[in-house]
């Protein structure tokens, strides 16, 4: 379950990669989508994450432009390539519809016909499905968050961007029985309460994520603090760790003493800190 890191490996050159925390208002608060990868995935194996994946080549198709309604300008941080940045918002829509029955669609859709794009998604492309069935990606609705990249220790690298999203008003999400094993919505703070407890593993990127929405009072402020994220890149870099428990390791943050970048780039503590198999979010030693 956990990374396989190596300090003296070469960096590989990380793959693109989406995600989607997606969110509905419940009970005076907001609950989050999450769904727990199978033990046998060779990344983040039994780990509970958000929907998400590689971004495919036909995630890059020209056609997209005609049957996805895109926001009007990509994220300044992402303007490295506007044809990627697109392509994270059809990755992110994909893989949500293939690992949580989830669909961001125009017009809308329901529970019902989700499960039946789902089940057609694995024999056609989903762009020639949303055109015969009429119907458009709405990936405007999808709000950038942040952007993750794998630590350069880590054999399998991603650069993973992050988004936000209400979920569709009727669509209530399922995994999928292959990649992911379970599914349930949950509260951040339930969610952070399962891992201190040891119930559940979660990796920095997804326990941070849950760190910032947890203070949130409905969908509306969750995705105003996702608007108001940095969007800069954030790539974890691997260090020796010791203080009064021993020695061990750490995966450290922009903006803690050890790592290459200065300016702080998310809130919360400045580092991860290998205590048993868990990673936990600390500050450095003095700080």
């Amino acid at each position: 379950m956990s990374l396989e890191l190596d300090p003296a490996r070469a960096a590989a050159p990380p793959r693109s990669a989406a995600t989607l925390v997606l969110l509905r208002d419940a009970g005076g608060g907001v609950e989050i989508f999450c769904v727990q990868r199978s033990r046998e995935s060779s990344f983040m194996g039994g780990a509970v994450v958000f929907p998400g994946g590689k971004v495919e080549a036909s995630d890059r198709a020209p056609g997209w432009e005609d049957v996805a309604r895109f926001p009007a300008e990509m994220p300044a941080a992402w303007r490295d390539s506007d044809a990627d940045a697109r392509a994270a918002f059809v990755a992110a829509c994909r893989e949500t519809l293939e690992e949580a029955c989830i669909m961001h669609a125009l017009p809308p859709i329901s529970h019902e016909r989700a499960i039946g794009l789902r089940a057609s998604a694995g024999r056609s492309p989903l762009e020639d499905l949303l055109r015969g069935e009429s119907l458009r990606l709405d990936a405007a609705a999808l709000v950038p968050f942040a952007r993750w990249i794998t630590p350069a220790a880590e054999s399998r690298r991603f650069d993973t961007r992050f988004f936000l999203a209400r979920c569709p008003d009727g669509q209530e999400g399922a995994h999928d029985l292959r990649e992911t094993v379970r599914s349930f919505w949950a509260s951040a703070a339930d969610i952070l309460a399962r891992f201190d407890a040891g119930e559940v593993t979660l990796f920095p990127p997804t326990h941070r994520t849950l760190e910032i929405l947890a203070g949130a009072r409905d969908v509306e402020e969750a995705l105003a603090i996702g608007r108001a994220a940095c969007l800069d890149p954030i790539c974890p870099q691997l260090v020796e760790h010791a203080d009064a428990a021993g020695p061990t390791l750490a995966l450290v943050l922009p903006g803690d003493p050890e790592h290459d970048v200065r300016e702080r780039r998310v809130p919360g503590g400045s580092r991860y800190v290998l205590r048993g198999t868990a990673w936990r979010s600390e500050d450095a030693p003095g700080a």
